[in-house]
């Protein structure tokens, strides 16, 4: 099968290494442009490129997929399927319609739940404790189209986002690799999406500062969803307080915010009556460091309250 593969970050890279494993035929690779990373803005381009580059293919980064030039690209390569994952842009009808087995999509979530660019981080911190992968047929909707395969996974108690989206991007790609196939020999059939949808919004920094008044086992998925980025934090003195790892803690009828633990973990009182402990944590200009060890350089007394 001839493919073109659409797809931009680490997550999307690994089905495309794994598409490469198979006899399928890699034409082209489309990704988004380079952007500027760090602090020095240095020009980067994505890991789906990278790899592409090592593989010698084709690599395209329209700004925009709905000036023409795109489409004619891809009539021009005629692929068998166009398979897309993570890639960051709305493919337009005129381009939906040149594969002529489809436009298969890679999603990391139970479709219709969690459709939109953050499925992963959204399925943590709405509470789930099942997640997963669809292959889907696309349409000119954003994820709306009909699924061909899914794959389920529990979600831990304490995993962050960044563990899940290693688990997921593998399974993901297997996943790809077995729709293809059967998409080759005709041997699926799409399938409407069941249920009530919901969207998975752009992941913003200000989403990030955690909310004490709201019960323990909603900041913990704060923090756990929003690790590695944009990280989930307080801010205490004017300083913003990187909060990285935390378990849920005891029964408290302290004020939310309230300091009520600050010997080997921060603990802080939460709504509910509910209290998070911090174990790992990051100060503004310093480097990630145990709460015992930030205590003990910077100790914060009891009775402090977060937000004051």
């Amino acid at each position: 099968m001839k493919i073109v593969f659409m797809g931009t970050p680490d997550y999307a890279a690994i089905t495309l290494e794994a598409l490469l494993k198979t006899k399928h035929e890699i034409a082209a690779v489309f990704a988004q442009p380079d952007k500027p990373v760090g602090r020095k803005h240095i020009l980067t381009p994505p890991p789906v490129k990278v790899l592409a580059y090592k593989h010698n293919i084709p690599v395209y980064q329209p700004n925009s997929l709905k000036t023409g030039e795109s489409a004619e690209i891809l009539k021009k390569i005629a692929p068998d399927a166009l398979v897309v994952v993570a890639y960051g842009k709305i493919l337009p009808k005129e381009i939906l319609d040149i594969p002529k087995l489809g436009c298969v999509n890679g999603h990391a979530s139970l479709l219709p739940k969690y459709r939109g660019s953050a499925p992963i981080q959204y399925a943590i911190l709405c509470g789930e404790t099942e997640t997963g992968v669809t292959t889907q047929l696309m349409d000119e909707g954003i994820d709306t189209g009909d699924v061909l395969e899914t794959a389920k996974v529990a979600i831990g108690e304490n995993e962050t986002a960044e563990e899940l989206f290693g688990r997921l991007a593998i399974i993901s790609a297997d996943l790809m690799i077995s729709t293809l196939e059967k998409l080759e020999k005709g041997e699926v059939t799409p399938k409407k999406q069941e249920g009530e949808p919901s969207y998975a919004h752009i992941i913003k920094k200000e989403m990030a500062v955690l909310d004490f008044s709201k019960p323990a086992t909603e900041v913990h998925n704060a923090v756990r969803a929003y690790y590695s980025w944009p990280c989930a934090h307080f801010f205490l003195n004017g300083k913003r307080v990187k909060v990285i790892k935390t378990l849920l803690g005891g029964k408290t009828y302290a004020k939310c915010g309230t300091v009520i633990g600050n010997t080997d973990e921060l603990v802080i009182a939460c709504g509910e009556n509910t209290s998070i402990r911090i174990l790992e944590l990051q100060l503004e200009g310093s480097k990630r460091m145990t709460a015992k060890q930030m205590l003990c350089g910077k100790p914060i007394d009891l009775g402090t309250v977060i937000g004051e």
